[in-house]
């Protein structure tokens, strides 16, 4: 597959580190837009703010190369834009902060994309659509697992900010002809997080409100670099998880203890993610590289 040159905003975060770093591995070209550096010799930031939308423009259309005495500083052609920036829950600035952030550098990257004449963006939607994650209180999903066509009731900011830049996307997508895809990623687990598994194993209704779901971020990085190389299908929703819960207990004993009555489509097998990730895996291929019980001891 030819390298792409990749446009990608918040890649100092995370997630967006261990993204960035899968999509290099690939050989592609990154140019890291964020409000703070990156510590990746092999990538440059570029420090902008995704609500301002002049600064979108000139970022996205930039130089994409290491260093100021490089011999050519022309910009190249985009072939790629990955939309990572974001407030990324709530509780850390006040709700219509959040919100207004989210929606307007979202709006802001995605109108700059299409109208700079980049075909592929793929945005960091989020599992908190669903609105299970941040209700107010423990709230029952109309059913398990949680799918692409479920339709979204978030009551936060944050998630409904999510919400609306899906409904961004489709909108330019539908406008301009892109291909504009997006992940709904459940929680990043970063390699270190993985030290914690044994203690949430001990309170098993500690991460209920995730529905127990993770997508590992060198697995994030693999659905990003599929996303980018499948073309051709519009606007797309994709969850980006795990195949597998990140608990110890098996996803049926998990149901009935923690969301009794809630229906359940299909089979699920014993250990199987609440998120699902079928769409992601039969159209564009992911198979799972980091299973949890790679790293953590006794399993």
């Amino acid at each position: 597959m030819t390298a792409k040159k990749i446009m990608f905003t918040g890649g100092s975060g995370k997630a967006g580190r261990h993204v960035v770093q899968y999509l290099v591995e690939q050989g592609h070209k990154v140019l890291n837009i964020d409000t703070k550096p990156l510590d990746n010799p092999k990538v440059r930031t570029l420090i902008a703010d995704i609500t301002d939308s002049g600064q979108m423009f000139n970022a996205l259309s930039s130089y994409m190369g290491l260093h100021e005495f490089d011999p050519d500083l022309r910009p190249k052609p985009v072939d790629a834009v990955v939309h990572f920036a974001a407030i990324p829950r709530i509780m850390i600035t006040p709700d219509n902060e959040t919100f207004r952030i989210n929606t307007m550098g979202t709006y802001n990257v995605i109108e700059a994309a299409v109208k700079l004449g980049i075909k592929k963006v793929v945005i960091a939607s989020s599992e908190t659509t669903y609105g299970v994650v941040f209700a107010n209180e423990h709230k029952n999903p109309r059913y398990f697992p949680l799918d692409e066509d479920y339709d979204t009731d978030p009551m936060d900011s944050y998630g409904m900010s999510k919400v609306i830049n899906e409904v961004t996307a489709r909108g330019f997508a539908m406008r301009t002809g892109a291909d504009i895809y997006a992940l709904r990623i459940g929680n990043v687990i970063s390699p270190e997080d993985y030290a914690l598994f044994p203690k949430w194993f001990e309170d098993t209704g500690f991460r209920k409100r995730v529905a127990w779901s993770y997508i590992d971020a060198r697995d994030l990085g693999q659905i990003a670099d599929l996303a980018i190389k499948k073309d051709g299908l519009g606007f797309q929703v994709f969850n980006a998880a795990n195949n597998e819960t990140s608990c110890d207990v098996p996803t049926k004993e998990l149901i009935e203890r923690f969301f009794p009555g809630t229906p359940v489509n299909g089979e699920l097998g014993e250990f199987e993610s609440l998120l699902s990730n079928k769409k992601t895996r039969e159209v564009l291929g992911f198979k799972e590289q980091h299973r949890w019980r790679q790293y953590v001891p006794g399993y």
